[in-house]
């Protein structure tokens, strides 16, 4: 193995993903017990439930309430992770969700005083790598977003940049990310969850830099294999239909476009309806209520409306009447589970 950084982002890529980056990743669901404690069991049991569909997933993303969530949480939950992800043979990206770069650097460090050989020189499969967001800011110009991110990758560590107007109030613009692609061989990937999709569209080099969509809907025509701009996926509602993103794609890369967009059709329809269903809840965010109201579904299957609703972070639980709606949606679609998960 080894004992130098990897150079260029084609090493970065080879060292940490050797057989291909995933393209489908899934920002797990933070599962909760009645007491507001990590439910460890029911983590656990859904990302066995999706390992054989999704590959890569992204702890703690904003659907698993990362933006929430205390950093003594943050902490127990990501031992969780490494200890479940390493044992899966999955991919792990840590979400460092911070709204000021400062603190984004501190988190970093941290992990780097812990970790420091294998998050750089010894560098495999199992190295977790890191998710940051531009810091927080309507008004921020550009050269202040970029300095920030400089700050960040300088550190060395491998690092997803991630576009989330809906929290930083910005977006990265894309000759922005071309110039931190040309100066930083450790960012390596970049999602982009604000449905403009002005950075994929732009035309830019971004030397390789591995590009996810996370936005949802029309899931078939976003991907380089169906005519789209998108390397992959890192979707919320994989955590719902992780089998069936899986198969769009599948069904994209052997050129059976018409069955990719009908089954893409299919779930489109039935995020919508979902996700209409949380607008408005007071807590939470829509990611996180649309797909904890669907998981309580594939986790519970029939039984699913006889147990309590699932519990959010703030410590309410989801409607009633929006389980009950969310049954009818995945039923009209062709969706809702016999079994679930949890036994």
């Amino acid at each position: 193995m080894s004992t130098q950084p990897p150079a260029t982002r084609a090493d970065w890529h080879a060292r940490l993903f050797p057989h291909g980056i995933p393209p489908l990743w899934c920002p797990l669901l933070t599962h909760y017990r009645d007491d507001g404690s990590l439910d460890h069991p029911r983590i656990t049991a859904q990302l066995c439930h999706l390992a054989p569909h999704v590959n890569g997933f992204l702890i703690p993303g904003s659907t698993g309430d990362g933006w929430e969530m205390s950093d003594a949480e943050i902490r127990e939950l990501l031992r969780l992770a490494q200890e479940q992800t390493a044992k899966l043979g999955l991919h792990l990206l840590i979400g460092v969700l911070k709204t000021e770069a400062g603190a984004a650097c501190s988190v970093l460090r941290e992990y780097g005083r812990e970790l420091p050989a294998e998050l750089t020189q010894h560098a495999t499969r199992n190295t977790p790598a890191f998710t940051v967001c531009p810091p927080k800011g309507k008004d921020l110009p550009q050269e202040t977003i970029r300095n920030a991110l400089a700050g960040i990758l300088a550190l060395g560590f491998p690092t997803a940049l991630y576009q989330l107007p809906q929290v930083t109030q910005n977006e990265m613009s894309p000759e922005t990310l071309a110039d931190l692609a040309a100066r930083f061989p450790n960012f390596i990937l970049f999602k982009d969850t604000s449905g403009a999709d002005r950075v994929a569209n732009s035309g830019q080099d971004f030397g390789g830099v591995f590009l996810v969509r996370g936005a949802e809907g029309d899931y078939a025509r976003w991907l380089k294999s169906g005519g789209g701009p998108y390397d992959g996926f890192l979707l919320s509602t994989a955590n719902c239909f992780g089998r069936e993103l899986h198969q769009v794609i599948e069904l994209l890369l052997a050129g059976r476009r018409a069955e990719a967009q009908q089954l893409s059709d299919r779930l489109s329809g039935v995020v919508k309806e979902v996700f209409a269903l949380v607008a408005g809840l007071p807590d939470g965010n829509a990611f996180a209520n649309a797909n904890k109201a669907m998981d309580h579904f594939f986790a519970h299957g029939s039984k699913a409306a006889s147990v309590t609703p699932p519990r959010l972070h703030a410590g309410s639980r989801l409607p009633v009447e929006v389980i009950r709606q969310t049954v009818t949606a995945l039923e009209r679609h062709g969706f809702l589970p016999a079994t679930g998960y949890m036994g």
